[in-house]
């Protein structure tokens, strides 16, 4: 599909954390409960719509309610080509939908919905297969990612649209409301066609920015994020993303063209500074920093956000190893908690965000020296061989 020029950018607003997500707890009875990202600040912000923890609950207060959304079952022509997410995170579970895009098991979603997961079943609702899926490549800053089936083959796939989009056409978004495994539909119009969102930061995790998106009016709720919304139709036009929090519910979607150029690049094999393609590399270090990056644990960024915390207790001198991965590339060299990274190749280290940095550009496998101060001062460096992060 096309859309017309787009105006500049609407003025940003404050919005709920899209990407971050809490582990499930167990409760009293087996019941999973989490918030995930849902604890709502004051006044109308937006919030995440991404992986829901709990099924049938949406979380701590302020966030939409079943009663409050106004939405249906999904009809069996706006369920088709949609896929139910569930991902396994290293401290509990989550849920979102994906949009079938080939026979063969190409499943479009958000990056925030397997972002962190140790791993991933794609669900088709009307046949209740289940099949294992693997995170293809995936671009971090649109919040796009493309994901694989295993095995899979026959698939129906969604119908994807080549109209223009205008605003105050009719839309419908559909997904797995509320992460209870079955697609509910929510009708609405186009407000605006390149609103710009800026993402509340939550604790430790950093606020981030969206813009070009799509605005709805349909009642999008989490569990829908990776969702299609749909024209009149029943052409995908958007990727449902985020939501206002408010009485009044604002969609928010990536648009199709923009999600489909991430998806035109990973299938081209070639990584570029915003789409990686495959798992990222891994060092296997957590660093002691003040502030949360990608490089906790030691590996580049786009991938594995969030796998543990890294440490108070920064160094201004190196990237100061607070523990260390068991096997992994760091421990087999000899690094300890207690170590500062100071070089990794030919680059030099001053700080965890340069260790990002300079793992960004190496792949699994890579052989690269790594240059390191030990609590005694003494300087060491060794050749190590990259893994693969454990963490999408």
């Amino acid at each position: 599909m096309t859309f017309p020029t787009p105006a500049p950018a609407s003025t940003s607003r404050p919005v709920r954390h899209r990407a971050r997500r809490t582990g499930a707890a167990l409760l009293a009875g087996g019941l999973l409960s989490a918030t995930l990202g849902l604890a709502v600040p004051a006044a109308a912000d937006v919030r995440p719509v991404d992986a829901y923890g709990a099924r049938g609950s949406y979380g701590a207060g302020g966030a939409a309610t079943a009663s409050s959304v106004d939405s249906d079952p999904a009809t069996a022509a706006e369920s088709r080509g949609v896929a139910l997410v569930d991902t396994v995170l290293s401290g509990g579970e989550a849920a979102g939908t994906g949009i079938v895009l080939t026979s063969d098991g190409e499943v479009l979603t958000n990056y925030h919905v397997v972002e962190g997961s140790t791993s991933i079943r794609v669900t088709l609702p009307g046949s209740g297969r289940a099949y294992t899926a693997t995170v293809v490549g995936a671009d971090q800053a649109a919040d796009v990612a493309l994901l694989q089936l295993a095995g899979a083959s026959g698939l129906a796939t969604a119908r994807i649209d080549d109209d223009t989009l205008a605003v105050g056409d009719a839309v419908t978004a559909v997904g797995n409301a509320g992460g209870t495994g079955s697609l509910t539909a929510a009708d609405g119009t186009v407000t605006d066609l390149s609103s710009s969102i800026t993402t509340q930061s939550e604790g430790d995790v950093a606020g981030e920015r969206l813009t070009r998106l799509v605005e709805t009016s349909a009642d999008v709720v989490p569990g829908d994020s990776g969702g299609p919304l749909l024209d009149a139709e029943g052409e995908v036009v958007g990727v449902d993303t985020a939501a206002s929090s408010g009485g009044e519910i604002d969609g928010y979607a990536v648009p199709i063209d923009t999600a489909l150029a991430v998806v035109t690049q990973i299938r081209s094999g070639e990584e570029t500074s915003a789409v990686r393609i495959g798992p990222a590399a891994f060092l296997g270090v957590q660093v002691a920093t003040g502030a949360v990056s990608d490089s906790a644990y030691g590996y580049g960024r786009h991938y594995g956000d969030g796998y543990g915390r890294e440490a108070e207790g920064a160094s201004n001198e190196g990237a100061s190893i607070a523990g260390v991965v068991e096997d992994g590339a760091a421990a087999q060299a000899g690094i300890e908690a207690g170590d500062t990274i100071t070089g990794v190749g030919s680059t030099t280290v001053a700080s965890a965000s340069d260790l990002t940095d300079a793992l960004a550009g190496l792949d699994p496998g890579d052989r690269v020296r790594v240059t390191w101060t030990g609590a005694d001062g003494s300087s060491t460096s060794a050749e190590v061989t990259l893994g693969s992060s454990p963490l999408n």
